[in-house]
């Protein structure tokens, strides 16, 4: 039954995003910011982290195709971002303790990395004009502040579920 909902979980994050952006206020229209929300993202390495590396690997692939069709012109960004960047990070927490800042800095780590590999391709392939600095004013810091906020919002709740999941399955 956890399996199940874990799966539910991360579908309905991949939802989330899309709708999260059409009831934002407008205020963050007017000021030409560009947000992102990656809840998707942030909910598969709390996933990777806290429940399974492999299954939430598998996630990441998935749902990363999932979101190049759905959100970006070119196929295959978010396909191969989103798993190599859980990975790197879930090596970077066997250096350190599993606690809640840690992974939410990490989270943020992996966000912004991200971010910038998207950047750069798109920057290489010639599908964007925007210099280095506006895309860290007008798109980058705002993206952050958005997932710090959600991360501290539901860092404690998947901490807390995807180790029930990891102890289920364990037994």
């Amino acid at each position: 039954m956890r399996k199940f909902l874990v799966g539910c979980l991360i579908s309905f994050m991949f939802i989330l995003e899309s709708v999260f952006l059409e009831v934002l206020p407008g205020s963050f229209h007017e000021n030409n910011w560009i947000i992102v929300p990656y809840f998707l993202f942030i909910t598969i390495l709390f996933f990777s982290i806290y429940g399974s590396r492999n299954i939430a690997i598998i996630y990441g692939f998935v749902f990363g195709i999932l979101f190049d069709i759905v959100y970006t012109e070119i196929l295959g960004i978010y396909f191969f971002t989103f798993p190599c960047i859980i990975y790197v990070c879930n090596k970077i927490m066997k250096a350190f303790h599993n606690n809640i800042f840690v992974v939410s800095v990490v989270s943020l780590l992996g966000v912004t990395s991200i971010e910038l590999i998207v950047y750069q391709i798109i920057l290489v392939i010639n599908l964007t004009t925007m210099d280095f600095s506006s895309f860290l004013h007008l798109r980058l810091i705002p993206t952050l502040v958005l997932n710090l906020v959600f991360t501290i919002i539901v860092a404690y709740p998947y901490k807390r579920f995807f180790e029930k999941y990891a102890q289920i399955v364990r037994d």
